[in-house]
């Protein structure tokens, strides 16, 4: 039943909406359906088991803080230290994550409690810089944000 939920809850880079439906959550954003979701996993032990990084990554992944990693498979991972949202992602160990606002549209709170079946407080407007998105592919690094 938890799996099914979708979370409102203070990420490591913003206000999001975190769950492990992404079709809930392409529903509620209204965001095209083709569109792959960032996977924040709540350890590099957890990255290991959905996925293979290229070797000549795994180094910069270890180290890497607040960064999202696009694999050449087209998936993409963000390992999570902050604690807040380890509270959550301890208990799922993963889940898709994104912003809490309509696809294309400003974050609005209202908005966002309205359509989350569990809001986990404090909530913040952050003024944190979002994630770098970084693109590995099988030798080479391409920075997307």
């Amino acid at each position: 039943m938890i799996k099914e939920c979708v979370f409102l809850t203070q990420t490591d880079t913003t206000v999001g909406f975190v769950s492990q439906n992404s079709e809930r959550l392409t529903y509620m954003k209204q965001r095209p359906p083709h569109k792959y979701y960032i996977k924040a996993l709540n350890s590099l032990t957890t990255l290991k088991k959905k996925s293979r990084i290229p070797p000549c990554h795994r180094q910069q992944v270890r180290r890497a803080k607040r960064t999202t990693f696009i694999l050449p498979n087209g998936h993409s991972y963000r390992v999570v230290y902050d604690p807040h949202h380890l509270l959550l992602l301890g208990r799922l160990t993963w889940a898709y994550t994104t912003s809490a606002n309509l696809s294309g549209e400003p974050y609005k709170e209202s908005f966002a409690t309205r359509v989350a079946d569990i809001v986990i407080y404090p909530l913040k407007d952050s003024d944190k810089k979002p994630s770098k998105i970084l693109k590995l592919g099988k030798h080479t690094i391409r920075r997307m944000r």
